[in-house]
């Protein structure tokens, strides 16, 4: 088995009913049969006003086990179809692809650490996957930039969080830290005597865990609630602010 990192940006309009996480995660049922899905990572990329973008500028990168090295041509077709399908009208596609032992998996970290300090171009995109596939599939094709940025930060190990892990989305209130360990989570405490959650101690989800990218692994962090008992240092965030929205808001102010 092979892991490919599947990156998308861009896909979505500011009256779009759904984003990029979105997209990303439906592609899981579109993949080749042998395919197994291991995640989808959220990747927070720079925002601010001289660059465009829907709501927060973030991509998505997925994550799958490959079982055969020829069968990366169909996976990259599916992904272009898939986002023929389902990116919004007005919206500017891009799709990169990269196996875990391409020899472009350098550049393309530096390429996505840098996209989250600073605003980057095209041709930088461009430079930085030219021995991977990198494609743009509407509008602009600015969402090339994200995409690639997307896969260099979710290789690395190091960045993101996951939007898709498992049975994730449908965990209870509460649960065993066994039970999310079984699912390949590490469970963290944040206290800073760094005491380790026990098995039978249990978890307070907030009805969403969105585990971090560390070390290559799902990490979930958690805050002591008291004796055996944790609770998810994160939560759902109430509604959201486009990039439009937010510079009206300003201009109102001023």
């Amino acid at each position: 088995m092979m892991k490919v990192y599947l990156g998308f940006d861009d896909t979505d309009t500011l009256d779009s009913q759904y984003g990029t996480g979105k997209i990303v995660r439906w592609f899981q049922s579109a993949l080749p049969e042998g395919f197994k899905c291991l995640g989808v990572v959220r990747q927070q990329l720079l925002v601010c006003d001289e660059i465009p973008y829907t709501s927060h500028n973030s991509a998505a990168c997925l994550i799958v086990e490959m079982p055969e090295p020829d069968l990366l041509k169909e996976a990259i077709e599916r992904a272009a179809n898939h986002l023929k399908q389902y990116a919004m009208d007005g919206s500017d596609p891009g799709l990169c692809v990269v196996t875990e032992f391409d020899s472009s998996i350098g550049c393309l970290i530096d390429f996505g650490r840098f996209c989250t300090r600073a605003v980057s171009t095209q041709r930088q995109a461009i430079e930085a996957a030219k021995k991977v596939h990198l494609s743009g599939h509407g509008g602009t094709n600015d969402g090339i930039i994200g995409a690639a940025a997307a896969v260099g930060l979710t290789v690395s190990g190091w960045s993101g969080r996951f939007i898709e892990f498992g049975n994730l989305r449908n965990l209870p209130d509460e649960v065993l830290v066994s039970e999310l360990n079984s699912m390949g989570l590490e469970v963290v405490s944040i206290k800073r005597d760094a005491e380790v959650p026990a098995p039978n101690d249990l978890v307070i989800t907030n009805a969403w865990l969105r585990p971090r990218l560390l070390g290559h692994r799902p990490v979930l962090f958690v805050s002591p609630q008291g004796k055996g008992l944790w609770k998810n240092i994160y939560w759902k965030r109430n509604g959201k602010i486009s990039h439009l929205e937010k510079h009206e808001q300003l201009k109102a102010k001023n």
